[in-house]
């Protein structure tokens, strides 16, 4: 049978796949057309013995190997370190140090960069991440990133093919799948090295080309260098494939270390554009945190662009020198080590220059993206909402396709995704509809019912979502926090419906019939309403914080709960044995809502016991 987790293009977006397909016909065709040419004037040494369009079908078919391998092996890196970055993001505080290296952490383990900043988009969208918080973690991802320039720099191609066979055995021989994961893991990296020595072996016959000699020479304008690098980036959607190309065209001896710098500094600015996309059509929030991104790249290069210079001479003095080679062969041994250390130089240096003043960023972030005014319903502050974003709860909150093949971090936000928008609306429908029955107050009931379509649209959402990220769960602990999640959606669901049918219903029986509650009975419903609400409070911040103390306040409310229907049950009684005319129907109602209310306290404890993890108290 078809498993759709094997199909890679399933869930690529289009730019995603225009963007390589766009690159690898460039490839293809450009050196063909330059091979067409006007025909030169003089001899060209060696023009005549370059096949230009197999050369192109290398080059074309090297990056795609690239390519595929780099996701490869990031999907296999997200699927088996999802939980590690959960904890990560988990432990995010507004310490600008933390975010630093929780950022570099998480970049260096999923080997991008961008997934970074789109995965942090997503959160400043959901409100798990303030700006301030966002700005440090996306600082930390262009340090991490440069550890595949360091892995790549390191002559290791000759393993290649070594990597791809031991790497495919363990992903279709084992039946454990972390060692599943790991032999992609290894596949893809073979992958990778093999891609560079395709791309390497199309690229060796340009030593001795002349007239591509001469281009590289024009190249070594800084600002013509960075320009053709961001936009290669752009396109591929990934600095570090430019960067492996940068390294692959350093070893052959077509780049000098001044030039790889400038290429290097292009792709940092190319990968903004990722960011960029990620944010289109997100909250204002989002925005801010992508151009947090451009605006730390863009302007960094700007300023280490003047010291390519003084750049180039430290890196030399600080990295290894082959001995015994001179010339090109000398060139294409240390380049791409002092290229890659380079890298890691400008990021870490660009990263201890703009931390200072990360504050500072965060005040003209919103100064350039300024707050759009939300009116907040006064009933908001009965909600548990993040220390970071308060009032949050009103704005729509987006699911991100990006983030379905990394479930652990897809349930997160899922998680603040379902206590904000199904409990807030439920929470609303309970404070408004015990008072509303008391009252006889149709047109709150009514409200009360409209608001049930809300958490209704919410739930389809959410349960579709829930059935894209199911499909990638591959851990225990990933399945079981899947299962949690479905049961807390379908349980909130099930409140939603009671409140709506059930309650409502009674309500307009109790107008219809004109049935009066007497003070002892209003005091009672009052005191139980009190009670129960409380308690789904408790439950819904057990969702959203997984917060097991929170939880055991629920189950530990059970005593009064049945204080309260103990209570219920004496009053009703007397009520049957008076001679007031109404009391057969009022006690059936009465007793009914009672009966609803019960029901609720416990679907709330089993939401709550589902969220607060094993520490619960049975």
């Amino acid at each position: 049978m078809y498993d759709h987790r094997t199909n890679w293009f399933a869930d690529k977006p289009p730019m995603w796949l225009l963007g390589r397909v766009g690159i690898l016909l460039l490839l293809l065709i450009a050196p063909s057309a330059w091979a067409m040419g006007p025909a030169p004037t003089g001899p060209i040494v060696g023009h005549s013995e370059l096949d230009w369009v197999k050369m192109g079908i290398n080059l074309a078919g090297g990056l795609a190997i690239f390519l595929f391998g780099m996701e490869l092996m990031t999907d296999a890196l997200k699927a088996v370190a999802g939980d590690r970055m959960k904890r990560i993001l988990a432990t995010m505080t507004t310490n600008r140090v933390t975010g630093v290296i929780s950022g570099a952490l998480i970049t260096a383990t999923i080997q991008s960069s961008s997934v970074t900043t789109v995965l942090v988009v997503g959160f400043v969208s959901a409100g798990v991440l303030s700006l301030t918080q966002s700005i440090g973690i996306i600082f930390g991802a262009e340090i991490g990133t440069t550890i595949t320039a360091q892995v790549i720099a390191f002559n290791v191609t000759k393993y290649a093919l070594v990597m791809v066979a031991a790497g495919f055995l363990m992903s279709v021989i084992s039946r454990n799948n972390n060692v599943r994961q790991y032999g992609k893991i290894l596949l893809g990296l073979g992958l990778v090295f093999y891609g560079m020595t395709v791309m390497s072996g199309a690229m060796k016959p340009l030593r001795s080309y002349q007239p591509f000699i001469d281009l590289m020479i024009e190249v070594q304008n800084p600002f013509l260098a960075i320009a053709i690098t961001a936009f290669f980036t752009a396109l591929i959607q990934s600095s570090s494939a430019t960067t492996g190309i940068i390294i692959v065209m350093a070893s052959q001896g077509l780049i000098p270390l001044h030039t790889g710098i400038a290429l290097a500094f292009g792709a940092n600015i190319g990968t903004c554009v990722t960011a960029l996309l990620a944010a289109i059509g997100k909250p204002r929030e989002a925005v801010r945190a992508a151009l947090v991104h451009i605006t730390f790249n863009t302007t960094g290069v700007l300023i280490w662009v003047n010291f390519i210079g003084p750049m180039t001479e430290l890196i030399t003095s600080i990295s290894p020198v082959s001995e015994g080679l001179e010339g090109a062969a000398r060139l294409a041994a240390d380049t791409p080590r002092q290229i890659a250390n380079a890298h890691t130089m400008f990021n870490l240096g660009n990263t201890l220059m703009f931390l200072p003043f990360v504050g500072l960023m965060a005040k003209l972030m919103m100064i350039i993206v300024p707050e759009k005014k939300v009116a907040v319903k006064e009933s908001a502050k009965d909600i548990p909402t993040t220390d970071d974003a308060p009032g949050e709860i009103q704005k729509p909150i987006r699911l991100s396709r990006g983030l379905v093949r990394t479930p652990s971090l897809a349930m997160n936000m899922l998680r603040i995704k379902i206590a904000r928008r199904m409990g807030h609306p439920i929470q609303e429908m309970l404070q408004e509809v015990i008072p509303a029955i008391i009252e006889g107050d149709e047109a709150t009931l009514r409200r009360v019912e409209e608001r049930d379509s809300d958490v209704d649209e919410s739930y389809a959402r959410i349960v579709t979502y829930l059935g894209q990220i199911g499909s990638h769960t591959e851990t225990k602990t990933q399945m079981q926090e899947f299962t949690s999640l479905v049961s807390i959606a379908n349980d909130l669901e099930d409140l939603g419906d009671v409140i709506e049918k059930s309650l409502v219903h009674l309500g307009r029986e109790v107008i219809r019939k004109e049935l009066p509650f007497d003070d002892e009975t209003r005091d009672l419903l009052g005191r139980f309403h009190e009670e129960l609400s409380r308690c789904l409070e408790d439950s819904l911040a057990s969702v959203l914080y997984q917060d097991s103390a929170a939880a055991n306040r629920v189950a530990r409310q059970y005593p009064a709960i049945r204080e309260l229907s103990d209570e219920a049950a004496t009053l009703e009684s007397r009520r049957l044995a008076s001679d007031h005319e109404d009391r057969v129907a009022m006690h059936a109602i009465t007793m009914e809502i009672y009966d609803k209310m019960r029901w609720i306290y416990f679907r709330s404890r089993r939401i709550s016991a589902l969220a607060g993890g094993p520490e619960v108290e049975a």
